[in-house]
């Protein structure tokens, strides 16, 4: 099978991501770093990377190999190499070399590269690269019949979603500038009805969360989960979970994945019945 290079930017490299990350991930069942939906929630504010060229492999059937770059700000840049296991396309060491060229490139204050640590070809070649390790995160799945079951939001508090507040700013604006509902609205995998949102009586956003379901693989991913720091140990970020969970298996999703760094986001995804399954390292470079 025949396998070509080709350049994207903007909206046309998010969809070719979203399909090599399906086809990855319909590979293995838990291998890699990276959900279809993780690079749909990054596309939520405009970015200088969404105007660089991103190189994907592609056979007949789509992109079987990538390499992802995304801005987070001027001085923060991450870089993904993705290659999808067993499939006829260039080796792992070739589409990292061809990462680091395009990091180089254009993070001219250094970037960061996650690695899960079960990845020993990607370890190998980080460390052999000169990168540092830096940060490490965590990942845990939820099948679907292990579900919590929903509970009731504190005297106070009510949830709703984004079909139900359409015309109203958008909770996340804040973080993530007055454009995030349009940028969302651009994604294909992203759905109204499973982008929550806690409420005071008086209308106040106590917290959120959004949950993406994949129906291509069956995964349900959740990213993000807020609550305002003045609303924090009210049990919100529990109760939005066991909605919002609990509508992406409704939607069909088989399992459901979260990732985190901290320990009390551990304690509180892991006491909802999430287990974990591994961990990364964030390999970080800087300019000389």
């Amino acid at each position: 099978m025949t396998v070509r290079e080709v350049r994207a930017t903007g909206h046309e490299a998010l969809m070719l991501a979203t399909t090599l990350l399906q086809r990855a991930r319909r590979t293995h069942a838990t291998t890699g770093l990276w959900e279809a939906a993780d690079v749909q929630w990054w596309w939520r504010s405009p970015r200088r990377s969404d105007e660089i060229e991103k190189l994907f492999w592609i056979d007949d059937e789509g992109p079987v190999a990538g390499v992802l770059l995304t801005s987070w700000t001027d001085d923060d840049w991450q870089c993904d190499p993705v290659v999808v296991a067993d499939a006829a396309g260039p080796e792992p060491d070739v589409v990292w070399q061809r990462a680091m060229e395009q990091a180089v490139r254009h993070a001219a204050t250094g970037f960061d590269v996650p690695v899960s640590d079960d990845d020993r070809t990607f370890t190998d070649l980080a460390q052999r690269s000169g990168l540092t390790a830096g940060d490490r995160d965590r990942t845990a799945w939820m099948d679907a019949g292990d579900r919590p079951a929903v509970v009731p939001l504190p005297e106070g508090f009510v949830l709703s979603d984004r079909t139900q507040r359409r015309n109203a700013p958008h909770p996340m604006r804040d973080r993530n500038g007055n454009g995030v509902a349009q940028r969302l609205g651009q994604c294909s995998l992203y759905d109204p009805a499973l982008d929550l949102a806690v409420e005071t009586a008086d209308g106040r956003i106590a917290g959120y969360s959004l949950y993406w379901f994949d129906p291509t693989t069956k995964v349900g991913l959740v990213e993000p989960v807020r609550v305002k720091d003045e609303f924090q140990r009210r049990g919100l970020a529990q109760a939005m979970l066991c909605a919002g969970i609990d509508r992406l298996v409704k939607r069909g999703a088989e399992r459901v994945k979260i990732s985190y760094e901290t320990d009390a986001a551990a304690a509180l995804y892991e006491g909802l019945g999430f287990q974990r399954t591994s961990t990364a390292t964030w390999y970080r470079t800087s300019p000389e």
